[in-house]
């Protein structure tokens, strides 16, 4: 009786941490409600996140106003066609002693040594860098001069990204997509918000986002997350969900044999796993369920779906792909066969 009441306070406790970021990221952005879920559900499952959405809509200063609502070192890299991946990861310059005046090597730590890292257009660099990110996002260390340098935790990137079809952008290769738990996109105001952005923005009165939270209470929630039960028939349908989107597959749809190249990686499922077990503690409960999987599908695999040529003419999107595989498998296998 003891241990659930436990994990009920436990689960309060994350839940209220939630809503108090959640409230202070809401003085300053105004709507994209989903996107800022999407975010911190990203931030306890220790993943990292893509924005996608033409500029102007607010990517950089919601990534800047979560570095404000924690108590995390915040650093921004500005991607351009002429930054270098030493200007990401540091390098050793040669220093010389004032007192003995011999010159020896000393490494200089770059942006990248941060908890909360902004990598602001991170598709106007050139591959080679947008590739240095690849060790930091995966192994959370950099290595320089034969040497391993671990970075803070929690450690998180918040990468922002305009549409592949703007001028001077260059697409991200598919490993280094992979490797973001979530790929968010982010839509237009609608009436009601470009007026409150006006109200905030035109008066002189621009509210500013307090700390709510610290590293120990992050790294805490993170190891909390994966604790959370999921059942085999639930995993079960988050395995099928995946498996759905690999061409000539078991599980594959009709569109995703027609429209598909490559489908989702393993890393899909754990993210899809992981995405909907913060879902359930946000709901106050220590287990997945079904719904908590269906909802967390289009934001963790949506970058992990390759179309081909035929399904590029026709202008399919991804998450045309993935809504027509959620409706066409079955939460559980004894469905398909009553079906």
């Amino acid at each position: 009786m003891s241990d659930e009441k436990n994990v009920e306070q436990q689960c309060a406790e994350f839940r209220q941490m939630f809503e108090a970021i959640r409230g202070e990221v809401a003085r300053v952005i105004v709507g994209h409600e989903d996107i800022v879920d999407n975010v911190l559900i990203s931030l306890f499952s220790g993943g990292h996140v893509l924005l996608e959405g033409v500029p102007g809509l607010g990517k950089t200063l919601l990534v800047r106003t979560l570095g404000s609502a924690l108590s995390l070192e915040f650093r921004r890299i500005q991607f351009t066609p002429d930054l270098m991946p030493a200007d990401i990861a540091g390098t050793n310059l040669v220093v010389e002693d004032q007192t003995t005046g011999r010159r020896e090597f000393q490494f200089q730590k770059g942006p990248i040594f941060g908890q909360i890292i902004l990598a602001d257009e991170i598709n106007r660099a050139t591959p080679k860098t947008q590739s240095a990110m690849l060790e930091a996002m995966q192994e959370h260390s950099v290595t320089s001069g034969g040497q391993i340098r671990r970075l803070p935790e929690p450690f998180m990137v918040l990468a922002t990204q305009n549409p592949i079809e703007q001028e001077g952008t260059y697409p991200l290769p598919e490993a280094q997509l992979d490797r973001f738990f979530f790929k968010l996109l982010v839509r237009y105001s609608n009436r009601e918000q470009l007026k409150a952005v006006l109200d905030r923005t035109t008066t002189g009165q621009e509210p500013q986002a307090q700390n709510v939270a610290d590293a120990d209470k992050i790294l805490w929630a993170q190891k909390l997350v994966r604790r959370v039960v999921i059942a085999e028939h639930v995993q079960d349908y988050a395995i099928r969900l995946v498996l759905a989107t690999h061409p000539q597959g078991e599980f594959a749809t009709g569109m995703v044999n027609q429209y598909v190249r490559f489908g989702s990686s393993p890393r899909g499922v754990q993210a899809l796993v992981l995405g909907a077990k913060v879902r359930a503690m946000l709901h106050e409960r220590y287990h997945v369920s079904f719904d908590d999987v269906a909802r967390t599908v289009h934001p963790s695999l949506r970058h992990r779906v390759l179309l081909n040529f035929e399904g590029q003419a026709e202008g399919i999107q991804p998450d045309d792909i993935l809504t027509d595989v959620l409706k066409n498998t079955p939460r559980t296998l004894e469905q398909k066969l009553i079906a």
